[in-house]
């Protein structure tokens, strides 16, 4: 009945859910639909299968108690630490990594030597000295004094580039805790006009002073996970941090007349603010505006008067953060407002910033701050800490409660737009960093596009919520189309490793915030995809997840099956190129039915062909059941038609009897348009298809068929939809939410004239009878 059903259907399959063409062969059946695990670490205790942490997980943690200062006239920070490690592993552990970052600035190390270069038919000052730069690089990197347990006994170290390896006095069985002391000094780079890098100062000849930002500066432990063991990897400049949670206790000595900003909570503002500036304090926790605790009047006053030799000693605790980081200067400006949580907490949004930058900081940096916090609140968890600082400091640059952006404004106090939105732009995305890696606490030195890319995203949320006609970047599907369509040697998956990315900003930050765009919008919808990355954000702050890990929190959460959409978006270079190809336009020929009857050639009958298990059944004399018991054996059993006349099967006669009036036909079908759309799976990443159809009253419908309609065959698909009106024109992805680099075949010619097909109720068969129906058993 095989064969007979595929004739009739070929016959009757105008009428059908299918095409009302030729039938569609599931051809290029490839595996872009099949289950991402083999790809994915399996789950452990530590980390389910459902992406959230596992009944047994655990993360190492490490406190701090630093004293630092300052030296200005040698450009040089001292500092002293007790670092007490609790392994929570259930590892015993014979040595401690410890990451000694400011090393990336010693010329024999890797970093300065193991990227190619080139050279061009003309070439600037700057770019020949980058080539030969590392040889003037001696002065700089961690002097580590000594590394001592608390009473004083030297432990043994090795320094390997940017890391240094601790060893223990005796194993650090699991549950226990280790303290130790380590003592060291650095010289701070020029990161303006030197060696440059995250952390350093800047100066300003005109009234010689300085503006430090200090980070990465401490001698901090590397993560040791369940997932890697010990992270310790290179730094090299490029991929970021991996770092675990403690508390911090740190005092900065410095000279009197500077202004510090600082990760965490200042313990003694009483001591080294004056008290109008601490009066402002108490008052900026009840404003509604930005009000200025240290005030441009201030400021000028300070950077123009004699340098003081007094110091001052700032002390600032901070929380289950995972670093700590700091900003000191003469020209500091600082303004603060305060920010409600969901949860009724207050936290203070606060700005640090030189006169130069004024113009534009003081109206918009800490409001921007604070809109951070609530639109990021709002997307992902609540924020958990008590502070959240801007930093104007010529660059972007983000730590727990700290970041550094940019944001001057021109010598006469003017700015232009791009300036003002530049600043705002660059304020959002680094404070929006505290949540992303900061709290849900990605391994950045492996994946930059778990921070980078997730934090873009929610940026580009918080900028459509601060302005919606905002100029974003990055965000929307069409403006990534220019990096997919570059050939596919110049493309790599966002799935790389951090140090390997050749276009960093396009694949870490622009293609995985986009792709979260098009989740949110186009294939999970706002509700479903907001309630997973929540979930997502809550059960991984304060804890290390990989991309494992938010994959299957998605799905989970959500009850959607994505693993095609991460295969193609994070671990492809496919681009999305999906083509119209062409319309074919159907209606119900009114006016004649079928024929009366149709007659359909069966096919001839055949022996049986004997595959190796019969053949082998037999020689292994295998007795069978139809042989063994009589009662079993009828005619059927021994019928054998190609032996027989009986091996030409005669005709079976289809009677379409039951067909519809003309009155019925007019009723039912008299408007009803049938257009068969062929589409073309052209880049090779799949995607839903968002149909708009214009029909000719100028009235316009978006249509939405998800992307499982690839799943049987993934370069060419063809759908018929019914439509009321008579349409004047298709066009695909016409908000251009896909990706789509092509949109020149996002539409295709309708026909000027439908094709009409015949339309009946229902079929019946009479099959003539042969030899073998004719025999009872």
């Amino acid at each position: 009945m095989r064969l007979q059903y595929l004739l009739v259907t070929a016959f009757i399959g105008l009428c059908t859910a299918g095409s009302l063409s030729a039938q569609q062969t599931p051809s290029n059946h490839g595996a872009r639909f099949e289950q991402l695990d083999y790809r994915l670490p399996g789950p452990t205790p530590y980390r389910g299968v459902d992406g959230a942490p596992g009944p047994q997980y655990w993360q190492q943690q490490c406190d701090y108690d630093i004293e630092c200062r300052l030296d200005v006239d040698d450009l040089r920070l001292h500092g002293s630490e007790l670092i007490t490690y609790y392994n929570h592993s259930p590892h015993t552990l014979s040595y401690l990594w410890l990451q000694l970052d400011e090393n990336q600035h010693q010329g024999h190390n890797d970093m300065h030597h193991f990227n190619g270069s080139t050279m061009e038919e003309a070439m600037n000052e700057a770019a020949l000295y980058m080539l030969e730069q590392w040889k003037d690089l001696t002065e700089y990197g961690h002097n580590i004094e000594s590394v001592t347990l608390p009473d004083g006994a030297a432990l043994p170290y090795t320094i390997n580039q940017t890391m240094m390896r601790v060893e223990l006095p005796a194993k650090l069985l699991p549950g226990e805790t280790f303290a130790f002391r380590v003592k060291w000094n650095y010289k701070i780079v020029d990161r303006i006009n030197g060696p440059r890098g995250r952390g350093g100062y800047e100066y300003f000849p005109k009234d010689d002073n300085y503006l430090f930002t200090i980070t990465q500066w401490y001698p901090r432990l590397c993560v040791y996970s369940d997932v890697t063991g010990w992270q310790n990897k290179q730094f090299t400049g490029r991929g970021e941090f991996a770092l675990g949670f403690g508390d911090f206790k740190v005092k900065m000595t410095l000279p009197a007349d500077f202004v510090v900003g600082s990760t965490g909570e200042c313990q003694n503002y009483q001591e080294v603010l004056s008290p109008a500036q601490m009066k402002r304090w108490t008052e900026a926790k009840t404003v509604k505006e930005p009000l200025e605790i240290v005030t441009l009047d201030e400021a000028k006053k300070t950077e123009q008067s004699a340098k003081t030799k007094k110091t001052k000693t700032w002390i600032y605790h901070a929380e289950n953060v995972r670093d700590f980081a700091w900003t000191a200067s003469r020209k500091f400006i600082w303004d603060a407002m305060p920010h409600t949580t969901e949860e009724g907490k207050q936290v203070m949004c606060m700005s640090y910033y030189p006169k130069e930058a004024y113009p534009i900081y003081r109206k918009y940096s800490t409001k921007a701050v604070e809109h951070t916090l609530r639109v990021y609140s709002k997307y992902s968890i609540p924020y958990p800490y008590p502070i959240a600082i801007s930093v104007e400091a010529q660059n972007g640059m983000e730590y727990p409660m700290i970041c550094f952006n940019f944001g001057r404004a021109e010598e006469d106090g003017t700015y232009t737009e791009q300036q003002k939105n530049g600043a705002i732009s660059v304020i959002i995305h680094e404070v929006g960093h505290n949540y992303f890696p900061m709290i849900i606490n990605s391994d950045e030195r492996q994946w930059s596009w778990m921070d980078e890319g997730l934090n873009t995203f929610l940026q580009f949320l918080a900028l459509s919520e601060f302005d919606n006609n905002w100029k974003q970047r990055r965000g929307p599907a069409h403006l990534i189309t220019d990096y997919m369509r570059m050939p596919a040697d110049s493309l790599e998956p966002i799935m790389t490793n951090s140090e390997n990315i050749v276009h960093f900003g396009l694949n870490a930050y622009a293609k995985p915030a986009t792709g979260l765009n098009i989740l949110r919008e186009t294939i999970m919808g706002r509700e479903l995809f907001d309630y997973a990355f929540k979930e997502y954000s809550r059960r991984w702050a304060f804890k290390h997840p990989t991309p494992a890990d938010f994959f299957r929190s998605m799905e989970d959460a959500a009850g959607v099956d994505l693993d095609w959409f991460w295969r193609g978006w994070f671990y492809g270079i496919e681009p999305v190129d999906i083509a119209l190809d062409s319309i074919a336009w159907h209606k119900v020929d009114l006016a004649n039915d079928p024929p009366k009857q149709r007659v359909l050639t069966i096919e001839k009958t055949t022996k049986p062909f004997d595959d190796i298990s019969k053949i082998r059944n037999r020689e292994a004399g295998m007795t069978f059941a139809v042989e063994a018991d009589p009662d079993l054996v009828d005619f059927y059993t021994t019928y054998r038609p190609w032996e027989t006349e009986d091996s030409v099967q005669e005709n079976t006669i289809y009677l379409f009897d039951e067909t519809f009036s003309a009155a019925e036909k007019v009723k039912r079908f008299g408007k009803k348009n049938y257009y068969e759309l062929f589409f073309r799976n052209k880049g090779g990443l799949v995607m839903p298809l968002i149909i708009e159809w214009t029909f000719t009253d100028g009235t316009v419908e978006i249509e939405r068929i998800p992307a499982e309609i690839w799943r049987k065959n993934e370069r060419q698909v063809t759908k018929t939809f019914v439509k009321e009106k008579p349409v004047v024109s298709v066009r695909l992805d016409p908000y251009r939410e896909t990706a789509d680099i092509d949109e020149r075949n996002n539409t295709a010619p309708m026909p000027a004239e439908p094709r009409l097909f015949k339309v009946y109720k229902k079929h019946r068969e009479e099959p003539r009878l042969n030899p073998m129906q004719k025999v009872k058993p």
